[in-house]
C-alpha cells in the first residue's frame, strides 16, 4: 500500500519522537492486518523505533499472541474497547517495549452488526503509566478507506499518548 503523505508525516514524528527519546514501539492489529507498523517503517531510519507488531486478526491470536483474556473477548466482543485496551496492555507487556498501539475493528464490506456497523474502530494507546482508548465510526466508505483512516488516527492516538503536538 502507498501511504498518503500525510500518513507518513505522521510516522516520522512518532519515529524522530521515540527514537529522541530511546524508547520504542510496538502494534497489535486486526483489521488493519499490519498497516501501522507498514506506515511506521517506510520512514527511514524506523529500526531505531519500531520493534515490530503483532497481526492478530483471529480471536486464537489475540489470546495466543498477547495474551488477550478468551472471555473478555467472547464477553464483550473482539470489536470493544475492553478488547483494544488488552491488546494495547497485552503487546506491551509481551514485547517489553516503552508504547504499543492496537487497533481492532470492522473494515468491511460485511461484518458490521446494528450495534458494531462497518467502519467502528476501537484504538489503545498504552505505555507505562497509562491506558488511552479512542472509538471511532468512520461509516461504510470501503475496506481499503476504513483501514487507510485506522492508520491515521492510530497515528495521531500515539502522538497524543506520547504529548506530541502532530505534524501540519
Amino acid at each position: 500500500m502507498m501511504f498518503h503523505t500525510s500518513i507518513i508525516a505522521l510516522a516520522g514524528t512518532v519515529n524522530h519522537t521515540l527514537i529522541g527519546r530511546r524508547q520504542m514501539i510496538v502494534t497489535a492489529e486486526s483489521c488493519t492486518g499490519g498497516l501501522i507498523a507498514g506506515a511506521l517503517t517506510d520512514v527511514p531510519g524506523s529500526s531505531d523505533a519500531v520493534f515490530g507488531g503483532y497481526v492478530t486478526y483471529a480471536n486464537e491470536a489475540k489470546a495466543g499472541m498477547i495474551g488477550v483474556d478468551r472471555d473478555l473477548i467472547r464477553a464483550h466482543g473482539a470489536v470493544s474497547e475492553e478488547v483494544a485496551r488488552a491488546m494495547a496492555e497485552g503487546a506491551l507487556k509481551t514485547s517489553g517495549q516503552a508504547v504499543a498501539i492496537a487497533v481492532t475493528g470492522i473494515a468491511g464490506p460485511g461484518g458490521g452488526t446494528e450495534g458494531k456497523p462497518v467502519g467502528l474502530v476501537h484504538f489503545a494507546y498504552a505505555d507505562a503509566r497509562k491506558v488511552l482508548h479512542l472509538r471511532r465510526d468512520f461509516g461504510d466508505q470501503g475496506r481499503q478507506a476504513v483501514r487507510e483512516a485506522t492508520v491515521k488516527q492510530a497515528l495521531e492516538l500515539v502522538l497524543d499518548g506520547l504529548g506530541v503536538p502532530k505534524p501540519v
